[in-house]
C-alpha cells in the first residue's frame, strides 16, 4: 500500500483526474487491498486534506481541469493573467492563472473578457500559479460604458455618473444627448480625450429612467456581460423556420388530452402532462403518466445558428418583468411552445408507477401533441378545491382529478426516497405598468406546482436511465455531498443548540430532513434552515455521474426545459440519436466536448442567478430609498466579522448593519455559533434573530441598504437593554413599517 503522502502527491500532480480507480492502477491495487485504499481515501477527505469532486480527488483550492476564467490584467511580459470565476472563498484568495490564446480567431482573449479554459503544463513565470489555454472566448469586454447621465447648471457640460464605481466619470458630448434626460441610465463611447480634464464621451443608447426596471435589468445585463441581442443570422435562421403540418414518423398523440399548467404570464410553454389509472390487473392501484417536452432539436441543429447562440447563452434569464431568452422568441414562443390548440412537435416520455409510487417502466416518443387546455397554476388548483371556471369545469372529473390521484402515488414515492426538503423565503416582485415596484409579495406553494416538478424530476429521471442504459454521451444533473469542511462547521454550529450532526460516513438527506424536522416551528427554525443551507454544494452540469445529493438520486439529468436550458437540448438530442428517432441528434465526436459544455452553461447558471439577484435587489433598494428613517421588523441573514447581513420580514430585502455602529461596547464574530458577541455586556446577535432596524441609506445603483439597530441582543436567551442608535443628520424620512411578516418558502434550485 502506499504512503498518505504518496497519495497526496499523485493527486497533487494530476488535479481533477486522480479517482479511485486511477490511484488504484497508478499503484498497483488490487482485491481486498481497495478496502484499505477506500478507508485512506475516506481518512484524507475527513481530515480536509483532499476533496471529492465529481468521483476524482483534488487537494483543497486546487482547480478542476476545465473552468471559467475572468481576464483581469497582463503580466510583465505582456502575457494575460486570470482568476476561476468559482471559487471557494474559504480556500483563501483566488489563484492566479496565466491563460494561453488558442490557435483560433475564437480563442484569441484579452483583458477584461471572460473564457472557458483548461489546465495545462506550460512555464508560468513568477505572476501566476498555474498556465491555462482558452478552449473559447465566452464573452468579449464591452466597448461601451453604462451610468446615469446628469446635467449641470450654466455652461457645463452633463456628465456620465459611472455604475462601476471603479470608473472615472465622463464629460458628455451635449450636441448628441439621444433626447436623454437627467437621471437617465444611458451607455456611452469614448470620443476623445482632452489633455487636461475629463475624458468626453457621446450617448450610444438611452434605456430610460433608472426608475424603470428596463433599465435596472439592463445594469445587470451589462454588468454579469449576458448576451441579450441575438446576431443577424440567429435572427434570420429563426424567421426562416417552418412549422410541422405533417406527422411523418412521429406517433401520433393528437387525441390524448395533455394540458400545459404553468404561471399565468408565462409565454413559452415547454411541458405538457396527462395521467391515467393503469388498467393492467398486475399493477392494481398503479398509474400511467405522459409528459410531452418541446421539440426544440427539430428546429436547433448542431453547429447552426442558433446551436451556437445557444450554447454560448446556456439559459434563459428571468427578470421581475423581462425575459432574456436562450432562442428567439419565433422559436421559444411560437414554433416550440406547446400552445393550447395547436398541433405541435414534441418528445414524449410514458411512464408507469405501481400503487407505492415506484417507476416501473418507461419508453420515450417522438410524437405530433395537441394541448387540449393551458391553465395556471392558481387555475387548476382552484379547480381541484371545487372553485371551477368555464375552461376548467369540462376537465376537472377527465384530466385534473387524474393527474392529481397520480399525484397522490408519486408523492408516496417521494417521501420513500427523502430528498432535502428546506424551508426558506422567496420573494417575488410586482410591477407597476411604467416599470416600477408595485409590492413584494411571496407567491403560496400549491399542490399544482408539487405536482408539475414531481412529474418533471420522474421524466429526467427517466432520461438518464435511458441514455445510461444505451452507453450515450450525456450531460448529468450532478449535486456533490457537502464538504468535510461544510459538515465540520455544520457540526461546531449545531453543538451551540445542543444538537449533533451524525458521523459524516453515509450522510443522506434525511439525517438534515430529521434535523429540520426538530427545529420545525420553534424559534430557531429559520435559523438552522439557513445554516443548512450554506452547507450543502452547488448543483452543475457535468458528463461523469456522482449522483443528486439534494433529490436523493442516483442518476438525474434535466430533460424538461430545452426551451430555457441548453443541457437539456443536449439531452433531447442524445435520446434521438440513442432511440433512432431521427437524424438531428447528436453531432460526431460530441464526448470531447461534453466536459467543456458542462463547465460553460454551469457558468452561465450561476451568471443569471447572480443577475436576477442584483436586479432584485436594486429594485427594491430603488423602491425603498424614499423610506429613509422608517424602522422595520426583520431576521439575521448573515453574520460577518464587520457587521450584521439583516432581511425584512415584509419584503425580503437584504441591508447591512456595521459593527461599529450597533452600541457602545466591542463585538467580536463567534464562527462557530454565527454570531457577534459584546466584549463586556455579552450581548449577542446572532444568525436567525429576530431584530428592529432603521434604514439610514439605501443606494439603487449598487441594490445596497444601510441599517442601525433599534432592537436589544440577548445574553443567554434574554433580551438587554442598551444604548439608543446614535442620532442621525437632519429629520427621518419615510414611514414605519407596521404590517405583519408573512410565511414565505423558497425551494433550492435543483
Amino acid at each position: 500500500m502506499p504512503s498518505r503522502e504518496d497519495i497526496l502527491a499523485f493527486v497533487a500532480d494530476n488535479p481533477g483526474k486522480a479517482g479511485k480507480r486511477e490511484i488504484a492502477r497508478h499503484f498497483g491495487i488490487i482485491g481486498g487491498a481497495r478496502i484499505h485504499l477506500k478507508k485512506m481515501l475516506k481518512d484524507l477527505a475527513d481530515d480536509g486534506l483532499v476533496e471529492k469532486r465529481n468521483k476524482r480527488m483534488i487537494r483543497p483550492g486546487d482547480l478542476p481541469p476545465v473552468f471559467v476564467a475572468n481576464l483581469s490584467a497582463r503580466d510583465r511580459d505582456g502575457e494575460l493573467l486570470g482568476t476561476p470565476v468559482d471559487w471557494d472563498d474559504e480556500a483563501g484568495d483566488p489563484p492566479k492563472i496565466l491563460v494561453l490564446a488558442g490557435k483560433t480567431k475564437a480563442t484569441q482573449p484579452g483583458v477584461g473578457d471572460r473564457a472557458l479554459v483548461r489546465l495545462t503544463e506550460a512555464e508560468t513565470g513568477p505572476e501566476a500559479s498555474h498556465a491555462a489555454r482558452v478552449i473559447r472566448v465566452l464573452e468579449k469586454k464591452q466597448g461601451a460604458i453604462l451610468g446615469i447621465l446628469r446635467k449641470r447648471d450654466g455652461s457645463r457640460p452633463p456628465y456620465l455618473e459611472p455604475i462601476d464605481r471603479k470608473q472615472r466619470e465622463l464629460d458628455v458630448d451635449p450636441q448628441d444627448l439621444k433626447d436623454a434626460d437627467d437621471g437617465d441610465l444611458v451607455s456611452v463611447q469614448v470620443s476623445r480625450s482632452g489633455r487636461y480634464g475629463h475624458p468626453r464621451a457621446s450617448i450610444v443608447e438611452r434605456f430610460g429612467s433608472m426608475k424603470s426596471e428596463k433599465a435596472i435589468s439592463e445594469i445587470a445585463l451589462q454588468s454579469h456581460g449576458i448576451p441579450h441581442v441575438f446576431p443577424a443570422a440567429v435572427e434570420a435562421q429563426a424567421e426562416g423556420a417552418k412549422p410541422v403540418e405533417k406527422l411523418g414518423q412521429r406517433e401520433d398523440w393528437r387525441q390524448i388530452p395533455l394540458i400545459t399548467i404553468d404561471p399565468p404570464d408565462a409565454k413559452d410553454h415547454d411541458d405538457a402532462v396527462y395521467a391515467e389509472q393503469d388498467k393492467d390487473p398486475q399493477n392494481e392501484g398503479g398509474h400511467i403518466v405522459y409528459v410531452a417536452i418541446a421539440d426544440v432539436a427539430y428546429y436547433v441543429t448542431p453547429g447552426s445558428p442558433m446551436d451556437k447562440e445557444a450554447n454560448l447563452r446556456g439559459n434563459s434569464v428571468y427578470f421581475p418583468d423581462r425575459v432574456i431568452p436562450m432562442l428567439p422568441e419565433r422559436i421559444s414562443n411560437q414554433l416550440c411552445s406547446l400552445r393550447e390548440k395547436e398541433d405541435k412537435p414534441s418528445l414524449a416520455v410514458r411512464m408507469i408507477f405501481d400503487k407505492t409510487g415506484r417507476k416501473t417502466g418507461h419508453t420515450f416518443h417522438r410524437v405530433l401533441m395537441r394541448s387540449a387546455a393551458k391553465l395556471s397554476y392558481i387555475q387548476a388548483q382552484k379547480a381541484i378545491d371545487g372553485v371551477t371556471d368555464e375552461k376548467t369545469e369540462t376537465i376537472v372529473d377527465g384530466i385534473l382529478k387524474p393527474l392529481w390521484a397520480a399525484y397522490e402515488v408519486l408523492k408516496k414515492g417521494r417521501d420513500a426516497r427523502e430528498p432535502l426538503d428546506l424551508d426558506l423565503p422567496e420573494r417575488k416582485i410586482k410591477l407597476k405598468e411604467d416599470g416600477t415596484v408595485d409590492h413584494v409579495y411571496v407567491p403560496d406553494r400549491l399542490d399544482a406546482h408539487k405536482l408539475i416538478e414531481e412529474f418533471m424530476i420522474q421524466a429526467n429521471v427517466a432520461a438518464a436511465e435511458t441514455l445510461e442504459k444505451k452507453k450515450s454521451p450525456l450531460l448529468y444533473r450532478i449535486h456533490d455531498a457537502s464538504t468535510p469542511e461544510k459538515l465540520e462547521s455544520l457540526k461546531d454550529f449545531l453543538s451551540t443548540l445542543n444538537m449533533k450532526l451524525p458521523s459524516t460516513g453515509g450522510l443522506r438527506p434525511s439525517v438534515f430532513n430529521s434535523i429540520l424536522a426538530k427545529v420545525k416551528d420553534t424559534p430557531q427554525a429559520h435559523l438552522v434552515n439557513e445554516v443548512v443551507l450554506r452547507s450543502q454544494a452547488q448543483a452543475e452540469y457535468a458528463p461523469q455521474n456522482i449522483g443528486h445529493f439534494g433529490l436523493n438520486l442516483r442518476r438525474y439529468a434535466h430533460f424538461t426545459s430545452p426551451i430555457r436550458r441548453y443541457a437539456d437540448l443536449i439531452v433531447h438530442r442524445g435520446l434521438i440519436s440513442a432511440l433512432g428517432l431521427g437524424k438531428d441528434g447528436l453531432p460526431e465526436g460530441i464526448e470531447s466536448k461534453l466536459e467543456a459544455i458542462g463547465a460553460e452553461i454551469s457558468s452561465a447558471e450561476r451568471r443569471a442567478m447572480l443577475a436576477e439577484r442584483d436586479t432584485i435587489d436594486r429594485l427594491i433598494a430603488l423602491w425603498m430609498s424614499d423610506q429613509v428613517g422608517a424602522t422595520f421588523q426583520g431576521r439575521i441573514a448573515g453574520v460577518i466579522k464587520s457587521g450584521l447581513f439583516v432581511r425584512l420580514e415584509e419584503t425580503g430585502a437584504d441591508g447591512f448593519v456595521p459593527a461599529s455602529t450597533i452600541g457602545l461596547d466591542f463585538y467580536r464574530y463567534d464562527e462557530a455559533s454565527h454570531a457577534l458577541i459584546g466584549d463586556k455586556t455579552g450581548e449577542t446577535y446572532q444568525l436567525g434573530d429576530q431584530v428592529e432596524v432603521r434604514l439610514v441609506d439605501a443606494a439603487p445603483f449598487a441594490g445596497s441598504l444601510t441599517f442601525e439597530m433599534v432592537s436589544h441582543g440577548r445574553i443567554a436567551g434574554r433580551r438587554i437593554r442598551k444604548a439608543a442608535p446614535k442620532a442621525r443628520r437632519g429629520p427621518p424620512k419615510g414611514k414605519r413599517d407596521t404590517t405583519s411578516p408573512k410565511k414565505k418558502v423558497r425551494r433550492r434550485s435543483s
